[in-house]
């Protein structure tokens, strides 16, 4: 009797054993999966894009987005993580110079292009 009660006993301790790891490994994988949506959340809103004032702008990026628009107007300024960007009018389009606050000119885009990605009305 005390024998079929132990064989009972550890069968039963195997079941739970059993159950807690699958459930230790389900809360594993949930909480990988709910870190990655969030670091991806963050990163998305790190680039995210906010208009700005040329006030707020340094005047080394302001003079390099000068240079680079040879001609064409500065419509807005945006401010993307670090870095600006200076939206330019020229020839009837919009091109988007992404600078950094030394000045240094890092990209060249057309804003029709970029709002078009985004599935934004342009």
């Amino acid at each position: 009797m005390r024998t079929q009660f132990r064989t009972i006993l550890k069968s039963e301790q195997s079941k739970l054993t059993d159950m807690k790891t699958k459930n230790l490994v389900t809360v594993a994988a949930v909480s990988v999966a709910l870190s990655f949506g969030i670091a991806a959340q963050a990163k998305e809103k790190e680039h995210e894009e906010q208009t700005i004032n040329s006030s707020e702008v340094p005047a080394v990026v302001q003079s390099a987005a000068q240079t680079q628009a040879q001609g064409g107007t500065i419509v807005r300024w945006e401010k993307e993580g670090a870095n600006f960007e200076a939206v330019i009018q020229k020839n009837g389009k919009q091109i988007g110079l992404e600078i950094d606050a030394n000045g240094k000119l890092l990209s060249k885009h057309s804003e029709a292009q970029e709002h078009k990605e985004k599935g934004e009305k342009y």
